[in-house]
């Protein structure tokens, strides 16, 4: 009887030994499990970023992914939205973050940025029969008079454009959601002029050519440089503590963005992702 109570007394001192042993190992485990955080991303904005089947693609999802691969503590699920859609959940607080917004801190207070991610270039293309008749090179004075199209939620800030379209000098359409669908009106002579970044459109123009969609051979002109925009991704500023991890987060991805354009990764991205 002594034998067995001894053994099974060392018994349990070996198993409340383990539990002492393991337990730490167990928290801090449960402690590092990493954060599930969504991110978003515009629908619309080929080649930066666009859905496809259901799945954000385009260059800033490729750089974000690498990004956020390379983050501590976090887990990163990105999701496509409708730009305005997107927009609208940063200001109520109810998304974390957005991209790729405009540095629009008066028009959007609701919005923290990143640092910058890429530099993008805003150009006019209007219809060859436009560009014809009156050479057009300053914007947006030698465009007032014409219908300009412009995606929804699509912003270029301050200045003599939202001054000309308040007194009537410029008529901005700006129902479209995408690319296509104001390249389609430009074919189609509803709107005289198209403004967007200038790789994004001639992507999506490549692309309704190769399918087909040009039937009359409708030729597009860059008619001029609008602005130099560089593009972000966007915090909201209204989640009154809803996402505690912002700032831990923030850092960390300026961190590594700044490090993945010194290194040219961001560059690299980027070519490799147009030649799809």
């Amino acid at each position: 009887m002594g034998n067995a109570h001894t053994v099974a007394v060392r018994f349990s001192l070996f198993l409340v030994s383990l539990l002492l042993l393991f337990s730490p190992a167990i928290t801090v485990c449960r402690a590092a499990e990493p954060i599930d955080v969504v991110v978003y991303a515009d629908e619309s904005y080929p080649p930066y970023s666009y859905a496809e089947r259901g799945e954000a693609q385009g260059i800033y999802a490729e750089i974000f992914r690498k990004a956020f691969s390379q983050m501590h503590g976090y887990h990163v699920q990105i999701k496509s939205v409708p730009w305005k859609r997107g927009l609208k959940m940063l200001e109520e607080g109810d998304a974390f973050a957005l991209f790729p917004p405009y540095f629009r801190p008066t028009e959007r207070p609701y919005v923290k940025y990143s640092t910058p991610v890429l530099s993008e270039s805003v150009a006019v293309f209007c219809s060859e029969a436009i560009t014809a008749r009156v050479e057009r090179k300053r914007w947006p004075e030698d465009f007032y008079g014409l219908r300009i199209g412009m995606n929804a939620g699509f912003s270029l800030g301050e200045g003599k454009f939202p001054q000309a379209i308040k007194d009537g000098s410029i008529v901005l359409d700006q129902q479209a959601k995408g690319n296509r669908e104001n390249l389609t009106k430009l074919m189609l002579q509803r709107i005289d002029c198209y403004v967007n970044d200038r790789y994004s459109i001639l992507w999506e123009w490549r692309h309704m050519n190769s399918e087909g969609l040009n039937r009359d051979g409708v030729k597009i002109v860059e008619a001029g440089l609008v602005s130099a925009e560089q593009g972000y991704l966007g915090y909201t500023a209204r989640d009154n503590g809803r996402f505690p991890y912002k700032e831990d987060f923030m850092l960390q991805l300026n961190q590594i963005i700044e490090n993945m354009r010194r290194t040219g990764e961001m560059q690299r991205i980027a070519d490799l992702t147009l030649q799809q």
